[in-house]
């Protein structure tokens, strides 16, 4: 007896660690970045975890049919594009399948029947349809358990937190006296005395009482925690955070419990006849669920053609437009001007229109943060705030320092001065914001605030035309914000030198530095915005990058580092600057930080500059004038005011549009993009093979900012193809839960995850298409295929179907495909 125990105790363990291991971490609100929701299962082939998805949890991972035949009616996909994609696909070519199939195909629906639960089959009588589902009504009870227990920022009262959460929920519902109405059991109370007391209680009662057989037990859990995947998805965040700091976190395998323990209660509700029916409905569809499954991949072969059907025709494009490029003139030897942008798709219209305007600048581009893995925590608070992708873990502090213009060092006593003052205007602010919270206080609290807080609604009636809010520097008084700069602390020298060094090397500034170097970060502005730093980078824990460039600037601009610099080979000018600025992606403004600290020569030039700025950066207004309904003709200032004015509007749902159509990662030269129109669509990153002995780099390249991009990618895809579960749905609708965990749409339901309707659909078209990454190397195929083999992630990834991957080859572009590498078509046959 003993040995059987421990050995279901083994089977239990196995098959939840596998269900949660498939779950996908959301970050918060405030920490938004970029995730593919399916991240988890990429060691699978794309295919099939589509067909998973349709089976157990009626997720779509294609483009939805009815939208591709639009494509195709519309000529968007051509019967040359249909073909080709046929022709590369292995198992299409073996089935037989042919265009004119596909084609009758894709007006039918999807022939894919979604897997019960057991909560499901119980939910049979007559009745039914007068009420809640019981998987809807369970799915809501879940969420607000959730919503009160994980909440720390927005209700005045927070509970009692120690049992776990399966404890709270458990002592929730027992005091929860309407549920059982939603549910149509209004005696439901006396069947909770059966629920387990614990979570192992609870995972081990519902597998050993369904009768499945244990090959399903992964899959079956899988599902149930797919009937909750918003507050999955947030104890997996919980999770992965506490991963990165050598930890383990229960909660998802409490959600896990959670939902298990509702079977338990809801059978007590039923008579034995009835529960024995809906334990043989259910053991009858899950005894062929490896069959179902393996049918579902088959009919999605005809939706992964026409997947890459769509893809072609971007790709031939994006092909002809790379090899339409000139060779180019060489560098000269010492440009007047370096600009570092970030990879963004929306930096490279500003990049190309730069370039136009003066030739003597020189762009370049790199991951937005800049090559610093650092936390950041502003003056006088307590936060500590990642400032890098969400896949790395901060290694480095940067604090403020209320530094002079006159001195290298930060001056203590100012510090005080100004955290001092700081700490008492929050605290004002904190108590003017409780104060109208409480109840019964909303008109009497308007009453005494009077035209102060009349004057905030009135900045949303009557929205104003200035410049991006600096958010970091909010309570502080206005004699110190000049002063506050942030700073890399507490670290040795040679810390700063290392540091200094690697990232000069990776963004090919070793050698050749221009006098003014601009270190170009790139944030968003808008109002009354829940995802509002999901638009300020998709990658760096959604954060600009004002905080990276500046402490990086006075890195490189310190003595005693461009000193110890030489003994890395590196010999930085004397009249070198480095100045730290920010790219507006709202409005297309750049702004510019420290320009105290420049020394005259250096002011001059940026001086300058900003003729040259005002040029590019109208130029690029212009370009996106007609996406966001603006009048591409205006003049110039009022192109301007209208962006600002959107940006400072609390009712602008869509104030850009973010890395919306982004579609191919390129690794290389500038050289080989440079005077090209790749539409805002492209990521870009330098890189020069010649360079890069032993392919380091680019090892670098292909295991960080290639996984980064592939996860924009596939948040902006997975939100498209599936905009009601893997989308945050209508942002009119939303309300914040737990101040900044995520949103619900209206008042319950599951937590949202993903990208609102508005981020991806203008009212009339989806301004994004679902297209899998390109990605596109300017280095030796030996060098890329020793990453793939290294790096199993990497391999993953491109084997599996994740994102295409191509690489230059002279004058010609090769696709990677099976370990083969293959000519890309660039015209139609």
């Amino acid at each position: 007896m003993i040995a059987h125990a421990i050995t279901l105790d083994q089977q239990v363990e196995q098959a939840c660690a596998a269900a949660c291991r498939m779950i996908a971490p959301s970050w918060p609100l405030d920490r938004a970045i970029a995730v593919n929701p399916h991240w988890s299962r990429v060691g699978l082939p794309l295919r099939e975890v589509a067909a998973r998805m349709a089976v157990l949890g009626g997720i779509q991972v294609f483009p939805p049919r009815e939208r591709q035949l639009q494509a195709w009616e519309s000529g968007r996909i051509s019967a040359c594009d249909l073909e080709l994609a046929i022709r590369q696909n292995a198992q299409a070519r073996a089935s037989g399948l042919s265009a004119a199939f596909c084609q009758m195909i894709l007006s039918q629906p999807l022939p894919i029947e979604q897997l019960p639960l057991l909560i499901d089959v119980l939910d049979n009588d007559p009745q039914r349809h007068t009420r809640l589902s019981w998987r809807q009504a369970i799915t809501h009870q879940v969420s607000q358990t959730c919503a009160a227990y994980f909440d720390e920022h927005q209700a005045d009262w927070q509970p009692e937190r120690e049992g776990g959460l399966y404890s709270f929920w458990r002592d929730t519902l027992l005091h929860d006296h309407g549920i059982g109405l939603l549910m149509g059991l209004p005696h439901l109370g006396r069947a909770l005395q059966a629920l387990p007391a614990t979570r192992a209680e609870a995972e081990r009662w519902v597998l050993t009482r369904l009768g499945l057989p244990e090959t399903v037990w992964a899959d079956y859990l899988e599902a149930v925690l797919l009937t909750v995947n918003g507050w999955a998805s947030w104890c997996a965040y919980l999770g992965w955070q506490a991963a990165q700091q050598g930890r383990s976190d229960p909660h998802l395998r409490d959600l896990l419990a959670i939902r298990l323990a509702w079977g338990a209660v809801l059978l007590e509700c039923k008579d034995d006849s009835a529960a024995q029916q809906a334990f043989h409905a259910l053991q009858q569809a899950w005894q062929h669920a490896s069959q179902r499954l393996l049918e579902a991949q088959t009919a999605l072969l005809i939706d992964e053609v026409w997947q890459t059907a769509l893809e072609l025709g971007y790709q031939r494009d994006l092909a002809q437009r790379l090899l339409s490029v000139s060779p180019a003139l060489s560098e000269p030897e010492r440009p007047e001007v370096q600009a570092v942008f970030c990879i963004d798709v929306r930096s490279e219209p500003l990049r190309r229109a730069l370039e136009a305007a003066w030739p003597g600048m020189q762009t370049l581009g790199f991951a937005g943060f800049f090559g610093l893995p650092v936390a950041y925590t502003p003056i006088a608070t307590q936060a500590r705030r990642p400032q890098l992708p969400g896949l790395l873990a901060p290694a480095l502090d940067v604090l403020d320092v209320m530094r002079t213009a006159d001195s290298e060092h930060g001056d203590p006593a100012l510090e005080q001065a100004a955290g001092h003052a700081r700490e008492q205007r929050l605290a004002i602010g904190s108590q003017w914001r409780a104060a109208s919270r409480w109840p019964n206080a909303a008109f009497s609290f308007v009453e005494a605030a009077g035209l102060g807080y009349l004057g905030k609604l009135g900045q949303w009636i009557f929205p104003a035309r200035q410049a991006r809010p600096r958010d970091d520097l909010a309570g502080l008084p206005t004699r110190y914000r000049q002063l506050c700069r942030p700073s890399l602390s507490g670290i040795p020298i040679a810390t700063q030198v290392d540091l200094g060094a690697k990232v000069l090397q990776a963004m090919g500034l070793a050698h050749s530095l221009a006098p003014l170097v601009l270190l170009v970060g790139h944030g968003s502005q808008s109002a009354n915005n829940a995802h509002a730093a999901a638009l300020d980078c998709g990658a760096c824990c959604g954060q600009t990058g004002e905080v990276n460039a500046r402490s990086l600037a006075q890195l490189l601009n310190s003595r005693p580092v461009r000193n110890a610099l030489q003994a890395h080979g590196i010999a930085i000018p004397d009249d070198t600057h480095f100045l730290a600025a920010l790219h507006n992606t709202t409005t297309d403004e750049i702004e510019a930080f420290d320009l105290d600290l420049m020394p005259p020569s250096a002011r001059a030039r940026w001086d300058n500059l900003q003729t040259i700025f005002a040029q590019a950066a109208d130029q690029v207004r212009r370009e996106r004038a007609s996406s966001l309904g603006l009048d591409p003709r205006a003049p110039h200032d009022k192109l301007l005011q209208q962006l600002r004015r959107r940006a400072n509007d609390g009712a602008e749902t869509r104030p850009e549009w973010g890395l919306g159509g982004n579609a191919a990662f390129i690794i290389g030269p500038r050289a080989r993009t440079r005077g090209t129109v790749l539409q805002g669509r492209a990521f870009l990153h330098d890189y020069d093979a010649s360079r890069d002995v032993g392919g380091s780099l680019l090892e670098l390249l292909m295991t960080a900012p290639v996984l980064v991009t592939h996860w924009i990618n596939w948040q902006y895809h997975a939100s498209t193809c599936d905009p009601e579960r893997l989308g945050s749905g209508n942002k009119l609708l939303h309300n914040v839960v737990g101040g900044t965990i995520g949103v619900f749409e209206g008042n319950g339901g599951d937590l949202r995850i993903g990208l609102s309707r508005q981020s991806l659909h203008d009212g009339q078209r989806w301004m994004h298409e679902p297209l899998r990454l390109t990605v596109v190397i300017d280095a030796p195929a030996h060098a890329i295929e020793a990453v793939i083999a290294q790096h199993a992630l990497v391999r993953q990834l491109v084997d599996n179907d994740w994102l295409h991957l191509w690489r230059f080859d002279e004058a010609a572009l090769l696709r990677y495909a099976r370990g083969q590498w293959l000519p890309v078509p660039t015209a139609l046959p």
